[in-house]
């Protein structure tokens, strides 16, 4: 299926309301695909708010959000994620949030 195809199923399934969670962080990665990425992060937010327990939405949008130069809302991504990793003790999820987490500049307080 070609992704232009992919982002339009998602979009009707998440506009349905009978999205899961997976269809929702499937959607935020095609936006991100076609760098539509203040629908990327709106969807995660929108994943966020319905499935805090989510982790890989954690590690994604903390690199999005890194990568547009957005520290500080990459950085409580990442960490938000850490904890939820932690708490989920899902070990690899939290192996790969501390690698990326170890990019981020520390904040201005800190420096």
């Amino acid at each position: 299926m070609g992704s232009e195809k992919r982002l339009v199923m998602l979009e009707e399934l998440v506009n349905s309301g009978k999205a899961d969670s997976f269809a929702l962080y499937g959607l935020a990665n095609e936006y991100m695909a076609f760098t539509r990425n203040d629908d990327a992060l709106r969807i995660f937010k929108q994943l966020r708010s319905s499935d805090p327990d989510y982790v890989p939405m954690y590690l994604i949008c903390g690199q999005m959000l890194l990568n547009l130069g957005h520290v500080n809302e990459a950085r409580e991504w990442l960490e938000s994620g850490i904890i939820k990793a932690r708490e989920k003790n899902q070990t690899h999820a939290l192996s790969e949030l501390e690698q990326v987490m170890e990019q981020v500049p520390p904040p201005p307080s800190l420096a």
